[in-house]
């Protein structure tokens, strides 16, 4: 019955952290040559799951020579964020059903705890 719970509480903290790190890239969309990073969940060892950051890609952009984003009159490399809005609220919402359901196996848990208690009272 523990494991159980257990694996319901890491689920919803790794969906918790997952959500975190999807809200992160999406704060920073718009941040020249930030960096966003994805949710890797990976099995622990005992059950239950946990969550890291990883690294993606960067995109990099080139301003042309004259244009207004070049001071010096040569090639000004500025590098744009790689956050994809849409990437990011199908991860939020995937992130959000993850947890519902971690927590649903909680709830279950904790109520056939319950029943084992008052069978044996």
């Amino acid at each position: 019955m523990s494991i159980a719970l257990n694996n319901g509480l890491s689920g919803m903290l790794a969906n918790q952290r997952a959500v975190d790190i999807s809200a992160h890239n999406t704060a920073n969309a718009s941040t020249n040559g930030f960096q966003p990073s994805r949710a890797k969940f990976s099995e622990q060892a005992k059950g239950g799951v946990e969550v890291s950051p990883s690294p993606s890609t960067k995109v990099s952009l080139s301003t042309p020579a004259g244009s207004a984003g070049s001071a010096s009159g040569g090639t000004s490399a500025t590098t744009a964020s790689g956050t994809d809005y849409a990437t990011e609220a199908v991860n939020s919402l995937t992130y959000k059903l993850g947890f519902d359901m971690s927590a649903k196996v909680v709830k279950t848990s904790d109520q056939m705890l319950g029943t084992l208690v008052n069978i044996k009272a």
